[in-house]
């Protein structure tokens, strides 16, 4: 079952409901006592359970032999609208929630937290900028009222989707009428008063966190002390026709950290793992990524290395940037189209990606494209498409995210100046004597 919910309806509530939501997924529900007890009943069908949300779903899934569906949905039916919520449960999500939030402050991998900051600086306090974790003054005040009243805005039928892979149709079709239909949730079944129907607002803007990462992984061989650099711009949402564009160009920056060898995931042909990885033995870390949202996305340069080079190392990524803009060979974009056609065929040849993107693509569009129609879309983008979304891009606002020691991070406003400059220089420091 997937739900249209998720951090960025948060902004009326408490931050942090979407994330005490998943962790409180598959706990008592109305006919089942315990988390136990729904294990046991998986267990009948060989089966496992799990609940992920992101910031604009959440998603309670299950996998168990054929033989089970009827169970299945029945038990997915009432984990989502029939959790019983009990004040112990709510207890112990508070100090799993509190126990990540310390662990994620401590882990020397800072992907998580640099995602979080990137969206907080480009869409500031809207929508995808809320952030995704619990914060910790909020474990407190989380109890049954305030889920119940959010639960009762967004997990309605008009926000949910049942997907699942490996069954017949008309099968799903029969349990979903058995099990869901005209079920009353356990907050009761009045009109959706408040839905959250803003749409994404681009700010733009820097988050920059302070932070002694010299201790971060201690040990025989310890990582070096390293400071952390995302910059981002605003690429599209997944629904709009420049979507294949962005996808084929973050395949083609692709990168990847010194540490892993360059396989065909990293791609050693990719520009960041030639023009920076290659050229730069200083740089641990040279990213790309791209988010994409229904209604925004963005594109975004994850870097990292010594705080003494973070001057450097934020020219060298704004100068890529600019590069994007500029002649993309055959060879190159060919490549790029490949690769990506490739990692979308092996991706689907997992059923829990098929289920999961047949799901979002309902859940976002009503319909699914299949494989096939995006490899042709992704055969069509042309250099000029490159060029074309690229320059769209740069004239946005960057956002910025940085972590660790930033003594050596230039301003904003020079790291705006060299997005908007010919070759993505940061303007000279002068130094007066």
């Amino acid at each position: 079952v997937l739900i249209n919910s998720g951090s960025r309806h948060e902004a009326k509530y408490l931050s942090g409901i979407a994330h005490f939501l998943e962790k409180l997924a598959f706990s008592s529900t109305a006919q089942f006592g315990s988390k136990d007890e729904i294990l046991l009943t998986l267990e009948k069908h060989g089966g496992i359970c799990d609940c992920q949300a992101s910031r604009d779903t959440i998603m309670y899934a299950v996998s168990a032999d054929t033989k089970g569906l009827d169970t299945v949905v029945n038990l997915l039916a009432d984990v989502a609208l029939q959790p019983r919520l009990s004040d112990e449960e709510v207890e112990m999500t508070r100090t799993a929630i509190r126990f990540e939030l310390e662990d994620l402050n401590m882990r020397p991998d800072p992907e998580p937290l640099l995602t979080e900051m990137i969206h907080a600086a480009a869409y500031r306090e809207n929508t995808v900028g809320l952030n995704r974790f619990c914060p910790v003054e909020n474990t407190d005040k989380m109890n049954r009222e305030v889920l119940h009243s959010y639960l009762r805005n967004y997990y309605t039928p008009d926000r949910m989707v049942l997907a699942g892979v490996g069954i017949e149709h008309e099968q799903l079709v029969e349990c979903a009428r058995k099990h869901l239909l005209g079920v009353e949730p356990v907050w009761g079944s009045g009109q959706a008063k408040e839905v959250d129907r803003s749409v994404a607002q681009y700010t733009g803007g820097i988050v920059k966190v302070e932070k002694d990462m010299s201790d971060v992984s201690l040990g025989p061989t310890p990582i070096p002390e390293l400071t952390h650099i995302m910059i981002g711009l605003e690429s599209c949402s997944f629904l709009e026709e420049d979507f294949i564009p962005f996808a084929v160009l973050n395949m083609m920056m692709g990168g990847g950290g010194s540490f892993s060898a360059g396989g065909p995931g990293k791609g050693m042909f990719t520009r960041l793992y030639l023009n920076v990885l290659n050229r730069h033995h200083w740089m641990y870390n040279a990213t790309s990524y791209h988010h994409s949202y229904e209604d925004t996305g963005l594109l975004c340069i994850h870097a990292s290395a010594d705080p003494k080079q973070v001057r450097e190392m934020v020219e060298i990524i704004t100068r890529e940037f600019i590069l994007m803009a500029g002649a993309v060979g055959e060879v190159e974009l060919e490549r790029a189209k490949t690769q990506l056609k490739s990692m979308l065929m092996m991706n689907l040849e997992s059923r829990p990606v098929i289920f999961e993107d047949v799901g979002r693509q309902v859940l976002a569009t009503n319909t699914r494209k299949l494989p096939h129609e995006l490899c042709a879309l992704i055969s069509q983008v042309k250099s000029s498409d490159i060029k074309r979304v690229v320059t769209k891009m740069l004239h946005k606002k960057p956002a910025v995210a940085a972590l660790g020691d930033l003594t050596d991070l230039p301003t904003y406003e020079h790291i705006q100046a060299a997005l908007s400059s010919k070759d993505g220089r940061l303007p000279r420091l002068y130094r007066l004597f």
